[in-house]
């Protein structure tokens, strides 16, 4: 099971990310956010930052789709949402080794490419073939 703390670690592990202070998590690369706490809103009540529920951004609609359908249990949207590469994720529900792939895909999706190299360079020489 993972939770923020992971997300905090496995973000920050990441090249080039900058956490923006708020009262969950909140992580961006290039300006870019790429994992956040999901801002929950609620008639009539001050929204609720669920520190138990990341927003990833996705690469596109279609991989939005193929984690909701593929995976209902773990992935959910809101209707905030409707029209936007990202999709909220119950962090309760995944393991460390699942949220790092996650997250990584979602620094991947916003990073501008020179930095998305610093990135494979880096597992390059961490895992050579």
């Amino acid at each position: 099971m993972a939770d923020a703390d992971d997300v905090r670690h496995l973000a920050l592990a990441l090249p080039h990310v900058a956490e923006i202070d708020s009262e969950g998590f909140d992580f961006r690369v290039a300006d870019k956010g790429f994992v956040w706490s999901y801002p929950e809103r609620r008639p009539g009540q001050p929204r609720l930052i669920r520190t138990d529920i990341a927003v990833l951004h996705v690469g596109d609609e279609a991989e939005k789709q193929a984690l909701l359908l593929g995976e209902p249990e773990i992935f959910f949207t809101t209707p905030a949402y409707d029209g936007l590469p990202l999709v909220m994720l119950h962090l309760a529900k995944v393991d460390v080794d699942r949220l790092r792939e996650l997250v990584t895909d979602a620094w991947r999706m916003r990073a501008p490419d020179a930095l998305a190299r610093d990135l494979d360079a880096d597992s390059a020489s961490h895992n050579p073939g």
